[in-house]
């Protein structure tokens, strides 16, 4: 163990009073849930940005262990089939599309970091997560806000029009409160504020599905490669994962409510340094799953994809998505449906 960040819990408590303002509620609504028999059916995933699999493996993140013991860790991919038209550059947008749609980069159209043309005909997880019940309740807390303005193209009405109910995110373009540095200081900062904005509002809310966003481990990455500050960075966001982890269990312990909890990485890196990624070296392709689910296939240890995700979450929840939508999904579900 490289670093001890047992007071994360008490600067969390802090930051939830500076972040409850930021937090933007669209609707007022109570969570509506899924019924699966007597359990509330409900999702969060999360992203930690920029983590190869070998790092994950030899890092003390304790938080993410405890996840995987209760269902399963396994190593995964992202950039689609080497040498076909599916080949996607191993960039963070592009990952997170792929992810979020269940497609390759051919068909979202999201190849790079600006995402100029994203193709909305693919519909994202909160699109089909809507279409199935519009009272599901949906939230996303981020600390990049092209993951909701571009990729999830909220309120766009090419891109299904209002899907998120709940958001936090665009801490980055304020200067003021949080000035750009080299160190990228300013990013750790912005994750903590948008984890102490998950906690309270799973907490206080229990949203059906959501969506959270680190960066602060990929920024790291770029700035020293493969270094003990890249493995510090990963475990403080364990120990902000653990936080997330903890309302989770409250709230099935309190309350009727089955949640799935899956943690996942966009993207591997270079083998020669580890501070550049986007190409298809297998470290670049190589990234990892942990997950809480105790229903997991075989699917599950055969090297699943990050397109694999959306319909693993879909089959956990319940929801049906349109044939046209199923149709077009490169995933395949590692978690069977109830």
């Amino acid at each position: 163990m490289r670093s001890n960040f047992d007071a994360v819990g008490l600067k969390l408590t802090f930051v939830l009073l500076l972040t409850a303002c930021l937090i933007k509620p669209v609707l007022a609504m109570q969570p509506a849930g899924l019924a699966m028999g007597d359990a509330m059916r409900k999702g969060v995933f999360i992203i930690v940005d920029g983590i190869p699999a070998d790092v994950l493996e030899r890092t003390h993140t304790p938080n993410i262990d405890a996840i995987s013991a209760v269902g399963g860790y396994t190593r995964a991919f992202v950039g689609g089939k080497v040498g076909s038209a599916s080949e996607s550059p191993t960039v963070s947008a592009v990952g997170y599309q792929s992810l979020l749609t269940g497609t390759w980069a051919n068909k979202h159209n999201v190849w790079d970091n600006q995402v100029s043309s994203p193709d909305y005909r693919y519909w994202d997880i909160f699109r089909i997560a809507k279409a199935h019940n519009p009272d599901l309740q949906t939230a996303l807390f981020s600390t990049w806000e092209y993951n909701r303005t571009r990729l999830i193209g909220d309120t766009l009405p090419a891109a299904g029009g209002r899907k998120l109910d709940y958001y936090i995110d665009g801490m980055e373009n304020d200067q003021g409160r949080f000035p750009h540095d080299p160190g990228s200081n300013y990013i750790r900062d912005i994750d903590e504020h948008v984890a102490a904005a998950a906690v309270a509002h799973l907490r206080g809310n229990g949203p059906d599905l959501s969506w959270v966003y680190f960066q602060y481990t990929d920024d790291i990455g770029h700035i020293f490669g493969d270094s003990t500050e890249q493995t510090d960075a990963l475990q403080l966001t364990d120990a902000w994962i653990g936080e997330i982890v903890q309302v989770v269990r409250r709230r099935q312990a309190a309350l009727k409510e089955d949640w799935l909890i899956i943690v996942t990485t966009d993207h591997g890196r270079n083998q020669e340094t580890g501070k550049d990624h986007g190409g298809q070296s297998q470290r670049e392709r190589t990234t990892w799953i942990a997950t809480n689910s105790a229903n997991l296939n075989d699917h599950f240890l055969g090297s699943p994809g990050i397109i694999d995700i959306l319909p693993s979450i879909v089959n956990h929840m319940g929801i049906r998505m349109p044939e046209v939508i199923q149709s077009q999904l490169d995933g395949q579900a590692f978690i069977d449906r109830f």
